[in-house]
């Protein structure tokens, strides 16, 4: 440890001190969690549950454990080092944050526990205090309770901190998944909202009676499985309304309510996983759609019924106003178009008339302008390619004799002006019963049909 030089203690917890140090050899600044018990064996220090997951996990939203060191029977953990949690950062605000700023944390905090779900761990201790914030990166950190998803219940009852900890863990339910995590989720993503607790029971019986107050009284349709372990704990739910949460949140908007809903209901098998959260349209508000391509567009607003899975053909209608057109369409062609990060600053605003089109050899006319086509027939790029805001996977399920390049804006808040796009070897029969969406779109999925706007850059 004489390689460390200890700066300030950023914080002191049950099982263990953490501070702030500089490693003096590489000049980096760390974070150093010196444990409170003793351990006299190496075996015992790497069976952690810390140590065990963290070695596991290599994700930009977790926590990156650099180092373990034991001397003198003390046990160290090096960190990678975060200016603050997000607790913090809630207790010193005034305002609330805007729904951009939510949208940003959300959307990493559900990759990492995504990522973690996948490799076969939950965190059981999600709280705004173990979510660690530099800037605009927040990371998922303090796996002291995580556990593997594979192994075998009962699990302890006592996890997460009581205003995060979900309805069957506060039932003593023996057989809890990873739901758990996403419930937490939820509560998090309202208190970022209003900066209060939503459910800020005063102890484990109050948690639920706190809960039922917000959500009211599950019954044997909202919930039989909890009604079966609430008897077989002699438990009797007390009997409340629910409350409108647009009432509670009243600065979220329909999209963010519906994702808090979701994923604080009652019944675990309801929740929606990290991967399916990240696929609800609350993370495709505030997208922009370019002016060069928007000023082609019929102003029509389409539905389409979107696949999650994104992998598999999926057949469709489309919807203009109100009224079903009976068009049939392809997820792969309406999504077909894949953004790019490439030529973005190059091409600027010079507008979709300054692409050249190479078209395959069944057009019957070659010099076909890409304007023309536009004019006639277009596709939307419905999702981001920024690396670090709402990437959603597409692939595309036509062949590969239709696919469709492109060198697009990127359509998130804010994002830089349009540039244009590149088909190449696409019959143009493909797009003969395709219609222009306008300055808005619904969208058909698992949560739900909605309308969601596009704010169209007039600078372009």
């Amino acid at each position: 440890m004489e390689r460390y030089k200890v700066i300030k203690e950023l914080g002191d917890g049950t099982y263990g001190s953490v501070w702030k140090a500089l490693n003096q050899q590489t000049h980096e600044i760390v974070a150093i969690k010196k444990m409170k018990r003793k351990y006299y064996f190496w075996e015992e220090c790497m069976n952690l549950r810390e140590v065990k997951s963290l070695r596991k996990l290599n994700h930009p939203n977790i926590i990156k454990l650099k180092e373990v060191i034991r001397e003198n029977n003390e046990l160290f953990f090096i960190f990678e080092y975060m200016e603050c949690n997000l607790y913090q950062i809630m207790k010193e605000r005034s305002t609330p944050f805007s729904e951009t700023e939510i949208t940003k944390f959300c959307y990493q905090i559900l990759q990492g526990l995504a990522y973690m779900h996948r490799n076969g761990y939950f965190h059981r201790d999600l709280k705004p205090e173990n979510l660690l914030v530099t800037r605009d990166l927040i990371k998922i950190a303090d796996f002291g309770l995580a556990r593997e998803v594979l192994t075998r219940p009962p699990y302890t009852d006592y996890v997460s901190t009581r205003w995060y900890r979900a309805p069957e863990v506060l039932l003593q339910s023996p057989t809890y998944t990873a739901a758990i995590d996403m419930w937490a989720v939820g509560a998090i993503l309202a208190e970022l909202f209003t900066l209060h607790p939503l459910f800020p029971g005063e102890s484990e019986l109050d948690e639920i009676y706190k809960i039922c107050g917000v959500l009211g009284t599950p019954d044997d349709e909202t919930w039989p499985e909890g009604m079966q372990l609430a008897a077989f704990r002699n438990f009797i739910f007390p009997q409340l309304l629910p409350v409108n949460l647009s009432v509670l949140i009243p600065h979220a908007s329909p999209e963010a309510i519906d994702l808090i809903a979701r994923l604080c209901s009652w019944d675990p098998q309801k929740r929606p996983t990290a991967e399916q959260a990240l696929h609800h349209p609350f993370f495709l508000i505030g997208m922009s759609i370019p002016h060069s391509l928007g000023e082609h567009f019929q102003d029509n607003t389409c539905s389409a019924e979107v696949d999650t899975n994104f992998h598999s053909k999926k057949e469709c209608k489309a919807w203009y106003g109100d009224k079903e057109s009976g068009m049939e369409c392809f997820l792969g062609l309406t999504l077909g178009i894949k953004p790019s990060l490439g030529h973005l600053s190059a091409m600027g605003s010079q507008g979709v008339g300054a692409v050249k089109q190479e078209v395959g050899s069944s057009q019957s006319n070659p010099k076909q302008s890409l304007v023309q086509v536009l004019n006639s027939r277009a596709i939307l790029p419905l999702f981001s390619s920024s690396p670090n805001l709402n990437v959603v996977p597409v692939k595309s399920s036509l062949p590969s004799a239709y696919t469709v390049n492109s060198q697009v804006m990127w359509p998130t808040i804010a994002g830089p002006p349009a540039a244009a796009v590149t088909i190449s070897t696409l019959q143009p029969s493909i797009l003969d019963d395709f219609k222009i969406f306008g300055t808005s779109m619904g969208l058909a999925s698992q949560y739900g049909q909605g309308s969601f706007p596009f704010q169209l850059d007039n600078h372009v």
